[in-house]
């Protein structure tokens, strides 16, 4: 598992030194706990087995791409091919790794490219709620952020974080396997806080931005995306049973429903910066991902609706900021 203490040492003398007092000791019944996961030995083989290199190529315009395909043979590519299919269901990305593309379910570098024009990670302290394995996380550093810290308890997803991280061992970018409500008080000491993909999984959604603004620093930014729906600040959209055959989601409002939540909340310079109608070319099914995805959800009828009837995914993005 992933050596935090070099984290330990960053948070000393930051608004996040409180966390000191109890997350190495939450992080070692967390490890005891995951030992216990029946997948977990076979992926920790997985990392084993990775190429002990350090690679000679970072590049982040496009995405995160790290290593050259000429660093290893053609059955050294072959093997780490295997290796990382052995962590199958890759979700968020595309990665590439030494000439080894991780194409990943989800465009997530589509999303990341509509949302990094609206802000700014300069010398700020991140934090990524429900970040999958991390690929925003890569992107936020390499957009200027000094310290990302990523939250998910998806032990895959820490673990498909641990294999890229292996190559980039010097970044100040964690995932810890917690949900928000797991990580001790964080008494304000984020400058931007990013909420993605996670707000319509939650039964009280109020609730949530209330813990995501106890997050952030006074002056800090909210970046918020979700599923939402068309309509005015009366509308929103409680689904009976499944919305796109996810059973977790709870609350789908529309722009104007969510930015006055924002604005009674406590949020500040509330606005939408995107409205995007998910596609099937940004979210489907590949040999990296190969179960069902966005076009087994939709209507093959009617691609403007759910295989239940209901408005397909359109996602907007909102920023603000706590006073």
């Amino acid at each position: 598992m992933i050596d935090y203490s070099p984290l330990y040492r960053d948070l000393s003398n930051t608004p996040l030194q409180n966390w000191l007092a109890d997350l190495p000791a939450a992080l070692e019944r967390r490890v005891a706990e995951a030992h216990r996961h029946g997948d977990l030995a076979r992926w920790q083989a997985c990392l084993s087995q990775l190429p002990d290199l350090q690679p000679r190529l970072l590049e982040w315009q496009h995405g995160v791409r790290i290593g050259a395909a000429d660093e290893l043979s053609t059955a050294q590519q072959q093997q780490l091919r295997e290796t990382l299919q052995g962590l199958h269901p890759w979700r968020k990305g595309p990665f590439e790794l030494f000439g080894v593309h991780i194409d990943t379910e989800w465009r997530s570098d589509w999303k990341w490219d509509r949302v990094a024009p609206h802000i700014d990670l300069a010398g700020k302290r991140v934090l990524d709620v429900g970040c999958g394995n991390g690929y925003h996380m890569w992107r936020m550093w390499q957009a200027g952020a000094d310290m990302v810290i990523g939250v998910d308890p998806n032990l895959l997803f820490l673990t498909q974080f641990e294999a890229i991280r292996r190559y980039l061992p010097a970044a100040p970018v964690w995932q810890l396997p917690f949900t928000l409500e797991e990580l001790p008080e964080p008494t304000g000491g984020f400058d931007t806080v990013f909420s993605m993909g996670v707000l319509y999984h939650r039964r009280s959604p109020l609730d949530h931005l209330l813990q995501l603004k106890a997050c952030l620093r006074p002056g800090g930014e909210l970046v918020l995306e979700t599923l939402v729906i068309e309509g005015n600040e009366q509308q929103c959209l409680i689904p009976e049973d499944r919305y796109a055959q996810m059973r977790n989601v709870w609350f789908l409002p529309s722009v104007p429903m969510l930015e006055r939540f924002l604005r009674r909340s406590g949020y500040r310079d509330v606005r939408c910066v995107d409205l995007n109608r998910t596609s099937v070319a940004e979210q489907r099914s590949t040999e990296w991902m190969r179960f069902q995805s966005l076009p087994d959800f939709l209507d093959p009828a009617n691609p403007d609706l759910t295989c239940e009837g209901l408005p397909a995914p359109l996602r907007a993005t909102l920023v603000a900021t706590r006073p």
